[in-house]
């Protein structure tokens, strides 16, 4: 009896996807290792999601009062990876509808225009055109590594788009 190797092209695009936003996730994870290693005079969180922020922002949406700091950071690193992957759905909801790199372009705006907006109205953070420059910029590049890494193994996991 002859098997047949699975090709992981035979892999539905919606689970590509997710697979790829988790590779967006450890990629937004590493960004933030390298940048603390490159800047050891910075003390704590380089940006908001970089904090105890996003762990606050869920305790407050599942209404769980007022939670250790190590939960927050408990909650805060469950919605980097359970958001992280998710997200990528929309990525290859954009891949079916856009050639690259107008997909990523795409996915991009819409992640920073959620992370600019979402961190001041759930996070009580103050608007982005009060950040610091150094906040603003390490927000900047950390999500343009989520989004490379996400478009990179969604193009490689993901079926070809058909135009």
């Amino acid at each position: 009896m002859v098997t047949q190797q699975r090709s992981h092209r035979s892999i539905p695009w919606p689970v590509g996807s997710i697979l790829a936003g988790t590779a967006g996730a450890a990629a937004l994870t590493l960004a933030y290792a390298i940048e603390h290693r490159f800047r050891p005079n910075v003390r704590g969180a380089l940006d908001s999601d970089d904090s105890l922020v996003p762990g606050e922002i869920v305790a407050n949406v599942l209404h769980l009062g007022a939670v250790s700091a190590r939960a927050d950071a408990e909650l805060g690193t469950v919605l980097r990876w359970g958001y992280g992957s998710a997200f990528g759905l929309w990525h290859g909801v954009l891949r079916r509808w856009l050639p690259e790199p107008w997909a990523s372009v795409a996915f991009g705006a819409t992640l920073m225009s959620a992370t600019f907006s979402l961190f001041p109205i759930l996070g009580r953070t103050p608007p982005p055109w009060r950040w610091r420059s150094d906040v603003l910029a390490t927000s900047i590049a950390t999500h343009v590594a989520y989004v490379a890494a996400v478009a990179t193994a969604d193009r490689r996991i993901g079926p070809q788009r058909q135009v």
